[in-house]
């Protein structure tokens, strides 16, 4: 790293578990960011200031004005606008040292396979079930991590399935496709503030993973109940029936 990156991420040089060596890992990284909207926005945002050095960012959509309640890398000013070049200021502005690929469309098939495969972690911050048994998929596959995030009303949800620990859960042993619907924010409402803590906190796992510091989520369903700000955890099993997962046991 230059002096002067070493200057700009100090504060996180000098904790104990992470030193320049964790810093360097995270400079290092790539991961790619499903969803620009309200989880993936914080989450790039917090990723790309404290040091991420590539980050790929994956969105289909435009800026609409119901976005700005919640959505804060995008603004008035970029209404109209795809979500990633909206997006891609606002992390240039936190770090001109950020590289970024910008992804106008909704990954699917072998887009999906490849830029799971090039990528150190995939953080999924869509906002359909649809995408994100694939995103499990491609991550089961090319034995990425996978750091999940959801949020919807005054509730949200967080954990870790990471493909590489022969013991982890992934997210069809906690959810099926076939009991899945697709609540979504247009329709059920969500609360400004709850987007950004779910998207910090999948920020906060996926540097843990990057540079293998604390104790990730993996295996564990972190829960929010806004209301009462109360934290629940869950602990994950694997299903031993799992027809995504038990493939590559």
């Amino acid at each position: 790293m230059r002096d002067e990156q070493l200057l700009r991420y100090s504060r996180q040089i000098m904790l104990p578990e992470m030193d320049v060596a964790g810093q360097q890992q995270l400079v290092d990284a790539r991961v790619l960011i499903v969803g620009m909207g309200g989880l993936g926005c914080p989450a790039a945002m917090y990723l790309a200031a404290a040091g991420v050095g590539h980050l790929i960012i994956a969105d289909d959509d435009t800026v609409e004005l119901t976005n700005l309640q919640r959505q804060i890398a995008h603004s008035q000013q970029t209404l109209g606008q795809p979500k990633v070049e909206s997006a891609a200021d606002t992390l240039r502005g936190l770090n001109p040292d950020l590289q970024l690929t910008l992804v106008n469309k909704r990954l699917s098939g072998e887009d999906l396979e490849r830029f799971t495969a090039e990528v150190d972690v995939v953080v999924d911050a869509c906002d359909n079930f649809a995408t994100r048994f694939a995103v499990n998929r491609a991550c089961l596959a090319q034995s990425t991590p996978l750091v999940s995030g959801a949020a919807i009303r005054m509730e949200g949800q967080v954990a870790v399935f990471d493909a590489r620990d022969q013991a982890s859960p992934c997210y069809h042993c906690l959810y099926h496709e076939d009991d899945s619907d697709d609540s979504s924010c247009a329709t059920n409402g969500v609360m400004s503030p709850l987007v950004g803590i779910i998207g910090a906190v999948q920020a906060m796992e996926t540097i843990k993973v990057l540079a293998a510091i604390g104790r990730p989520l993996t295996g564990r369903l972190l829960l929010l109940d806004a209301t009462t700000m109360q934290w629940r955890e869950m602990r994950l099993q694997q299903d031993p029936n799992c027809p995504a997962c038990a493939p590559y046991r």
